[in-house]
């Protein structure tokens, strides 16, 4: 269901019911790339960045939802680098030869070029290191912080969620409970991951 939701934010799928609202505009109708250029950043569960093309491709390759390329800005701006400096030094490196978490960290920046108003992560963490995990969460703070771009995350690693404002949590494609994370008790936890 979470998937699915994320997918349906991005219009990879069509809602059965209802509609996809952003920033108060419906946008059910409006095809993903075109979502993408009114300020949503995808990164879609097991990152899927280009592997035969080298990193610096990958991140350029961002830059389409942002509407620019035809400006001829074809920079990849420093602060990618600050957020993510392993990137900077495997710029000529091709994309499928990063570890996992690299991978991880490439798609996010890849995400940031299109300058998005909403950066959606669909379990960024899945199958990365500890140590990556850290610097992936230390990341998604400054961009909260610094850039005032909201996130939607998908998370199951319970100390990434813990940085959220407000949790959802989801059974069978629905919302089943909802609020403040900081109100997010032990016994609610348990009850979400007994089901």
């Amino acid at each position: 269901g979470k998937t699915t939701l994320l997918k349906t934010i991005m219009g990879l799928l069509k809602p059965r019911t209802g509609q996809v609202k952003f920033a108060d505009v419906p946008i059910t109708q409006i095809p993903t790339h075109k979502r993408a250029k009114l300020g949503i950043g995808y990164v879609p569960q097991g990152r899927e960045i280009i592997p035969r093309v080298t990193v610096q491709e990958n991140l350029l390759l961002g830059l389409e939802a942002s509407g620019e390329v035809g400006r001829g800005k074809r920079e990849i701006p420093e602060d990618i680098f600050d957020l993510f400096p392993v990137l900077k030094t495997m710029l000529s490196r091709m994309g499928g030869d990063l570890s996992g978490g690299q991978q991880q960290q490439l798609a996010i920046a890849r995400a940031l070029m299109g300058k998005p108003r909403l950066l959606v992560l669909d379990e960024p963490t899945e199958g990365i290191q500890p140590s990556i995990i850290l610097e992936i969460e230390a990341a998604v703070r400054r961009i909260i912080e610094t850039r005032g771009i909201s996130v939607l995350l998908v998370e199951q690693h319970l100390h990434f969620v813990r940085q959220a404002d407000r949790y959802y949590a989801m059974q069978k494609g629905g919302i089943v409970a909802s609020g403040l994370t900081e109100d997010l008790s032990a016994e609610l936890i348990k009850e979400f991951l007994a089901v």
